[in-house]
């Protein structure tokens, strides 16, 4: 059975408090493996365990709710953040009436540095403050409330109790003071701390609208309805109504409403949103294309291949999701120091309230300094500045082509000082081309780099024999073999059962003949008869080019047939995107199954040097050898970044620190085996572009910068703020100004990053 994971909003959250307290109650549910709750994002995410999976998912949500709701907030759809952006003074209704109410009560402040006396009488000012504390107020009574219940506290527990013993003290003053007597009273001290924290409550949840623009604008890409072919002629359906098969109609400017395969027409397709590059992709017959993509001046028929969750577009989604409802190994830190937070806070406020009341200070200046503690200590800014920061780093990275999986693998990314790559299809085009076919029984001295070109009726034999035994075959080698068949104009026959030799090659039965094909290794594995052939593939592969060797099984042994060359190109732009790693003090290494030859010589053309050359090297041994990269005898272990696309990749993206998949395309217009690299990397690049490694460690250092920068101004304002509060440096007003300006702070510091480009 799977495991059940799934996201609910949870609306009412002020702090890093409330975030423990939530998971705290949704991790009592049974069946609950892990919960992960977002203060940003107002969300959770919950995985359940495999023997719960088979229960209602109905029932299991329904349960979820009820925790929530049980615990004093109020439980969300999930998709609360796909929602259209709100307006930008929505929510401002409350912080209108509190600025409004307040004024009349500041005012005689300010008209004291002015020289007038603009005091109004305790009885106005009762009646102004009286509605800001129990009415707009209300949210920080209720929430503070549930958190004594739960024992717990929180942000709107140190509010309500502060600017309540604020306007206690006032009402008390003002009902025991002589007839005629004018006292001074704090009922602008509570409400103007109420009204800020309103304020900054507003301004946050602006910010936070905006650390979520990333989301909503992947979702926006789907079009609610597509338009496809039927017996009738052209209808337009709900796109979820789409089946795989359907012939969709896409005119010019509109999204294409699914993945597929291109039908009728050719165009240009604006792919910016998903892969992040910049100019319009050419698409002709049997191009794929992806949903959400924007069609440019050609009116084209589309099959549809994947719909719903299975499209790409669903894909990025649920990836960047995922991200940005992790947590970072550093917000376990704050969790803990958050779930004793509230606690100490009270003790010190009634600390400082004893401490001025035992050294002669009246009940009245005690309290007012006690209440200072209390507004001045919430710790909203700790909350915020760990999940800001990602959702921010994550939504800028993936409108760049960078996805980034985990919240770990972001973290962990800055920190790298080895990066490996593969070879093949990473830093090379991966579309290898056969150069050269040389006939063991009739070749002569012709230039082997341009054998294919003047090939006898027997090599042609060959390379069609050979055609048919790579015709099922995947691995680039097999596609530049079919290929140079084609364009030979040869035709070739079905392969009787085929078998893959990993790291090898394969071996099957054409026309009766049973064939292998493979590398040198495996000949000289199965001992192969030496001979004139082996100097010209030495030849061959000290120009630099992969050589395998086509050879029948006989009953007198396996006997070479031919030599076959092959040679790749360096991607556009590779040798410099990886001098600029360099460039970063980085140890650059390639990881190739080549011979040592084509492996050295395809280095030099990319700006390697011989000791950052493994050549050789086994699909299986690739994971071994990012361990071995990773081990540093004189000190620390080497943090290693793998950067790969393939199937055989999988195993040493995962092994290493941080896997790095390149969503290349094939010869075909499909991935490949980028799927299953996708799956075990940390980070996923859109498009084979190398220099997006740089970009995504550099994003890394930046949020991961975000993250220590919020943590130390959210921890120094806190440290700073309560000593001088509690020696009575800081009155309630000011206190609840510094408080609602570090949260705000916190979200724009981090919003900072999407300005950030690779």
């Amino acid at each position: 059975m799977s495991e059940l994971s799934c996201d609910i909003g949870i609306g009412g959250m002020t702090c890093a408090s409330c975030v423990a307290r939530v998971e705290r109650a949704i991790a009592k549910l049974p069946g609950v493996e892990s919960v992960s709750v977002n203060l940003a994002t107002e969300s959770a995410r919950v995985h359940w365990a495999a023997s719960q999976a088979s229960e209602d998912e109905q029932t299991q949500q329904a349960r979820l709710r009820r925790a929530v709701r049980d615990a004093g907030y109020e439980p969300l759809a999930a998709e609360h953040l796909e929602q259209a952006p709100e307006g930008a003074w929505t929510g401002f209704m409350p912080v209108a009436m509190g600025l409004l109410l307040s004024a009349p009560l500041v005012l005689p402040m300010v008209g004291d540095a002015l020289g007038q006396h603009w005091m109004l009488s305790a009885l106005w000012q009762f009646v102004l403050a009286t509605p800001v504390q129990f009415v707009l107020g209300a949210r920080f009574y209720k929430a503070g409330w549930h958190a004594l219940l739960a024992g717990s506290g929180n942000m709107d527990l140190l509010v309500a109790l502060g600017t309540t013993a604020g306007w206690a003290l006032s009402v008390w003053l003002w009902l025991t003071a002589p007839a005629g007597a004018m006292v001074h009273l704090y009922f602008e001290g509570s409400a103007v701390v109420i009204t800020l924290v309103l304020l900054g409550k507003w301004l946050e949840a602006r910010a936070k609208r905006q650390t979520t623009d990333a989301i909503r604008a992947l979702h926006a890409l789907r079009p609610a309805r597509a338009r496809v072919i039927t017996l009738d002629g052209e209808v337009e359906i709900p796109i979820e109504e789409l089946l795989v098969g359907d012939r969709l109609v896409v005119l010019p400017g509109e999204r294409f409403a699914a993945d597929g395969v291109v039908l009728e027409g050719q165009t240009q397709v604006d792919e910016a949103m998903l892969t992040g590059e910049p100019l319009p992709v050419h698409k002709a017959l049997d191009s794929r294309v992806t949903g959400g993509s924007i069609n440019g001046e050609g009116r084209v028929v589309v099959r549809v291949s994947a719909t719903g969750t299975a499209t790409v577009l669903a894909n990025i989604i649920r990836l960047v999701e995922d991200a940005q409802a992790a947590k970072a190994p550093i917000q376990r830190m704050v969790d803990q120091v958050s779930a004793v937070f509230v606690p100490v806070v009270l003790v010190l406020a009634l600390v400082t309230l004893l401490a001025w009341w035992f050294t002669g200070h009246s009940l009245e200046v005690s309290l007012i300094h006690c209440v200072a503690v209390l507004v001045i200590a919430c710790p909203c800014a700790l909350g915020l500045a760990t999940p800001a920061a990602i959702m921010a780093g994550t939504g800028v990275a993936a409108k760049h082509g960078i996805l980034i999986k985990d919240a770990q693998a972001l973290e962990v990314a800055h920190k790298v000082d080895t990066v490996a790559f593969d070879k093949t299809g990473t830093l090379t085009i991966g579309q290898p081309r056969l150069l050269s076919l040389l006939a063991l029984q009739d070749f002569d001295a012709a230039d082997a780099l341009d054998a294919t070109a003047h090939m006898t009726a027997y090599a042609q034999t060959l390379l069609a024999l050979a055609a048919g035994l790579q015709s099922g075959n995947e691995h680039p080698l097999a596609h530049a073999v079919v290929q140079a068949a084609k364009t030979n104009g040869l035709s070739y026959a079905t392969p009787e059962g085929v078998k893959a030799v990993a790291g090898f090659g394969s071996e099957g039965v054409v026309q009766g003949r049973h064939l292998l094909l493979g590398s040198l290794r495996w000949m000289d594995a199965l001992s192969v008869p030496a001979g004139e052939w082996q100097a010209r593939a030495a030849a061959l592969q000290a120009q630099g080019a992969t050589v395998s060797v086509l050879s029948e099984r006989t009953p007198q042994g396996v006997v070479a047939l031919a030599v076959l060359a092959f040679g790749d190109e360096p991607k556009p732009g590779v040798q410099d995107a990886l001098a600029k790693l360099r460039a970063r003090g980085l140890r650059l290494v390639m990881i190739s199954g080549d011979n040592v030859g084509a492996a050295q010589a395809m280095a030099a053309r990319l700006g390697l040097r011989a000791d950052e050359v493994h050549a050789e090297v086994m699909p299986g041994d690739k994971a071994a050898l990012v361990k071995s990269l990773q081990h540093n005898p004189n000190g620390a272990p080497h943090v290693v970044a793998f950067v790969g696309d393939g199937i055989n990749d999988a195993p040493a993206l995962a092994a290493a620190d941080v896997g790095l998949a390149m969503a290349n395309l094939n010869a075909d217009g499909q991935r490949g085996g980028t799927d299953v690299a996708m799956q075990a990397a940390g980070i996923t690049l859109m498009r084979g572009d190398v220099a997006l490694v740089a970009g995504a460690l550099d994003i890394s250092a930046r949020t991961v910068a975000k993250i220590r920068q919020n943590l130390f101004w959210a921890f120094a304002y806190n440290a700073a703020g309560i000593p001088l509060a509690a020696m009575g440096y800081l009155s309630p007003v000011v206190a609840g100004a510094a408080m609602a300006l570090s949260s705000v702070s916190v979200m724009t510091n981090a919003l900072l990053l999407k300005r950030w480009k690779p």
